[in-house]
């Protein structure tokens, strides 16, 4: 019964999960990882995935606090996600390895590369908004908590708007579209306006001021990925997929600088 459920059914192909974790981490992996095995009829395996997902983000950031601050910058970025992709996709291999081969070879479905890239995004969009956030309780002399409240803000309309990636899956076609455009592309304009007012701060840092910029970059990317988005689902094709994973790209340079 399992074995004809999982050729009926969607799933993230072992090369979509290990672009994803490399660019979103073991929140990603985990986030995949629980979908297939959903889709697979195994729900506790994927709570469990989640779990670890969630726990091993904590574990990473937590152990790169720890390094002191003139030895974690003289490493590159590509470093740390070079370490933990190749694990994760050794777990991949050993507890979905054997269905995901058995569903390529009957012809299954897979989910769309941009997808998965999407998610890892988004996740590291998550991760981004937490060391933000811990940045913030650096002393300042400027109006900190004015811009605390924007960040704020920023966050949960980012959250919001993320959610975009899980409803895609999970509801209809005209559902989604819905969102994209009473939801997810607002709350990103939405986020271009609080970061507007946030650079009229007196005294706002430099730092801040570049990191504003970045913001604006990344969010207006977001809404370009979005319409690619919208105009793949009202028009049901693939053909935007190569668009739509080069402004996923563009999305996480963006990143990468916030990370710097």
């Amino acid at each position: 019964m399992l074995e004809n459920q999982s050729l009926t059914t969607k799933l993230y192909s072992q090369k979509a999960i290990t672009i994803a974790t490399f660019f979103g981490g073991p929140l990603a992996a985990g986030f995949l990882a629980r979908q297939n095995f959903i889709n697979l009829g195994k729900g506790d395996y994927g709570r469990n995935s989640m779990y670890i997902g969630i726990i091993s983000t904590i574990l990473l950031f937590v152990g790169i606090f720890s390094i002191p601050e003139n030895i974690i910058n003289k490493i590159p970025n590509y470093i740390i996600p070079a370490i933990y992709t190749p694990i994760i996709y050794y777990l991949i291999e050993k507890y979905q390895g054997k269905e995901l081969k058995e569903h390529k070879d009957n012809n299954g479905e897979f989910y769309s590369g941009w997808k998965a890239t999407g998610i890892g995004a988004a996740c590291m969009a998550v991760i981004i908004v937490f060391i933000l956030t811990y940045t913030f309780f650096s002393p300042v002399d400027f109006d900190a908590t004015r811009y605390d409240n924007g960040m704020a803000a920023f966050g949960q309309n980012e959250e919001k708007a993320l959610k975009l990636y899980t409803l895609i899956e999970t509801s209809s076609l005209q559902e989604s579209v819905e969102f994209i455009d009473n939801t997810g592309i607002p709350a990103w304009k939405s986020n271009l306006s609080i970061l507007d007012d946030l650079d009229k701060i007196e005294g706002l840092y430099d730092n801040f001021i570049e990191q504003n910029k970045i913001l604006r970059n990344y969010c207006n990317l977001r809404i370009e990925s979005y319409q690619l988005m919208r105009s793949a689902l009202i028009e049901d094709t693939d053909a935007y997929d190569g668009e739509i994973e080069s402004k996923v790209k563009e999305i996480e340079l963006e990143l990468d600088k916030l990370e710097k």
